[in-house]
């Protein structure tokens, strides 16, 4: 006589959004490809340690998907995140502002813990996998 046991998994948790693009930044992002002639594939993002607040964001054009790279594709451009940077990212949203004098790409982290006077460097607490 054999038993049979059943077993039962947990239903999969989706996994949270590394990062999600405003449409003004997926647009200013599509601009800059479409200037590129084809020498870039997106963009890279990720996290230096830095600033007088302790870390920095980085974001650069991406030429190559490198091995470890976590590749985001949302409405209609890549963005490639430093695997290293993963845990202080979750749940960021990355927005473009124009302004008069200015324009920048801006890391809305709701990990971000703080954030120095003149806005060069934040403080950022990594994610907790179970949060």
């Amino acid at each position: 006589m054999t038993t049979t046991e059943t077993v039962t998994s947990r239903p999969k948790r989706e996994r949270p959004k590394i990062i999600r693009l405003s449409d003004n930044a997926a647009s200013r992002i599509k601009e800059i490809m479409d200037g590129a002639d084809g020498r870039y594939i997106g963009v890279r993002v990720g996290v230096v340690n830095g600033g007088c607040a302790g870390m920095t964001y980085t974001m650069d054009y991406a030429e190559t998907m490198l091995p470890l790279d976590e590749v985001i594709e949302d409405k209609g451009v890549k963005v490639f995140v430093d695997p290293k940077a993963v845990m202080f990212l979750i749940g960021t949203e990355m927005d473009f502002k124009r302004e008069k004098l200015a324009s920048r790409f801006l890391f809305l982290n709701p990990n971000q813990t703080d954030a120095c006077g003149c806005g060069e460097s934040v403080a950022i607490t990594p994610r907790n996998e179970d949060a």
